[in-house]
């Protein structure tokens, strides 16, 4: 299968009024053994644990790079079918994950997500599976929630130190001097090949705002995948992006180069 068109398809029918209900207390532990099973490669046990709530375990192979990814993903459509998916890398360890919690609303995430996914071997996609204004009040605001199973799934990857990169978009009138925010959450320091990113983006002519160092907005402080990274000595990258930065043209190329970049370096870790 395309897994770009896979991925897009299934964001594509997001909508601000659509449905959305998160998994309650046993569902969210069984979701969080299920994605530990996969992660320690027993696929088998992970089925055991997701099936009663309603999703499964997929090995897809992409017919444009020939990769395979292992998908968590709704097996019906119910409840399970707007949590989201994770998508992993089957052929070499899990090194980083990219994190799209917004997808639709933030516009180009969920494809930027899918670019360095299927750019970057050794890594893991975890995508949300609704509009963030879907469901009752914020419910579906995944980045500020811990009841979701976008966050369980990330705390999952947090107990293994996979570092990970949230994608996030804002309008230009909004931070009308930058391109990009990068930011640690809620820590206020940036491991060195954070730092590095910051120089690459600028270096390529994107003007950034550093979170560690400067005052930024949109720096992602409340961001709970963030505190709980924060907790683990995990590292975590929330990203702001504007929305030429995102998408197609020239500046999302390069941020899409050096985020790329990013993700290599742990790779190679």
């Amino acid at each position: 299968m395309d897994l770009d068109s896979r991925i897009l398809s299934y964001t594509a029918e997001f909508r601000p009024e659509g449905p959305y209900t998160p998994p309650d207390d046993e569902e969210r532990d069984r979701l969080a053994r299920g994605v530990g099973h996969l992660l320690d490669g027993d696929a088998r046990a992970a089925e055991r644990s997701l099936a009663p709530i309603g999703l499964g375990v997929t090995r897809l192979t992409d017919t444009s790079s020939g990769r395979r990814y292992d998908e968590i993903a709704a097996t019906g459509d119910g409840a399970s079918a707007h949590w989201g998916r994770l998508y992993l890398n089957a052929d070499s360890r899990i090194r980083w994950n990219v994190q799209v919690p917004h997808p639709v609303s933030d516009r180009n995430t969920e494809e930027l997500g899918v670019r360095l996914l299927e750019d970057t071997p050794g890594g893991a996609l975890v995508l949300a599976g609704a509009h963030r204004r879907a469901g009752r009040t914020d419910a579906a605001d995944v980045a500020h929630r811990e009841d979701s199973a976008f966050h369980v799934t990330v705390l999952e990857l947090h107990k293994r130190g996979v570092p990970g990169v949230q994608l996030h978009g804002f309008a230009e009138s909004t931070e009308e001097r930058y391109d990009a925010v990068l930011s640690t959450g809620a820590a206020q320091s940036a491991p060195g090949e954070v730092a590095a990113l910051a120089d690459r983006l600028e270096a390529d002519g994107l003007r950034v705002c550093r979170g560690w160092s400067a005052r930024c907005r949109l720096e992602g402080t409340t961001n709970v995948q963030g505190k709980a990274a924060q907790r683990r000595h995990a590292t975590f990258v929330h990203v702001e992006l504007t929305s030429d930065a995102r998408g197609d043209g020239p500046d999302a190329d390069e941020a899409a180069r050096g985020l790329s970049g990013l993700l290599t370096t742990w790779a190679e870790d």
